[in-house]
C-alpha cells in the first residue's frame, strides 16, 4: 500500500537518533529515503547493541525503510555526487551540530541554490545559535 509521501525523496545526514529517526518516519509514511553515511565510520549507532548476528538491532530499529550510501564527504568527488542528488531531492535531514554542514558547503543557502523547493530539516540538541549550539547532542 502506498503511503501519503510516495514520491517524496528524502537525502538523510542523519546519525544516531534525532536525524535517522525523522527519516525513518518519512520512510514509513512512503516517502524514499536515501542515507549518506561516512565511509570510515558509518553511523556510530551501527556499534550499540544489543546485537542480533553482529547487526546492531539499534541501528536497526531507526534506519528500517532507507536505502543507504557511505562515501567521504572530505572528497570533492563525493561532494559532487552529493550535489547532484540534493538536485533531485524534496527533503534534506541533517543532524549534525551547527557549523558542520556548511564546512562541508551543505548548508542551507548552499543548497537552496542547488535546489531551491527543497525543504532542509535541521535538527540540533541546542538550536542553530547560542552559546550552547556547538555542543553535540544525540537525543530528540
Amino acid at each position: 500500500m502506498a503511503g501519503p509521501l510516495t514520491g517524496i525523496k528524502v537525502l538523510s545526514f542523519g546519525r544516531v537518533l534525532a536525524g535517522p529517526f525523522a527519516a525513518m518516519m518519512l520512510a514509513d509514511l512512503g516517502a524514499d529515503v536515501i542515507k549518506i553515511e561516512d565511509r570510515k565510520k558509518g553511523d556510530m549507532a551501527r556499534n550499540n547493541g544489543p546485537f542480533i548476528e553482529d547487526i546492531s538491532s539499534y541501528f536497526l530499529s531507526v534506519n528500517r525503510g532507507k536505502k543507504s550510501m557511505s562515501m567521504d564527504l572530505r572528497h570533492e568527488k563525493a561532494k559532487e555526487i552529493i550535489k547532484k542528488l540534493i538536485q533531485k531531492m524534496d527533503i534534506l535531514v541533517e543532524n549534525f551540530r551547527p557549523g558542520i554542514m556548511k564546512k562541508m558547503g551543505l548548508e542551507y543557502t548552499a543548497v537552496k541554490k542547488l535546489n531551491p523547493h527543497i525543504i532542509y530539516l535541521s535538527i540540533s540538541g541546542f538550536g542553530q545559535h547560542g552559546p550552547y549550539s556547538h555542543k553535540p547532542a544525540f537525543d530528540m
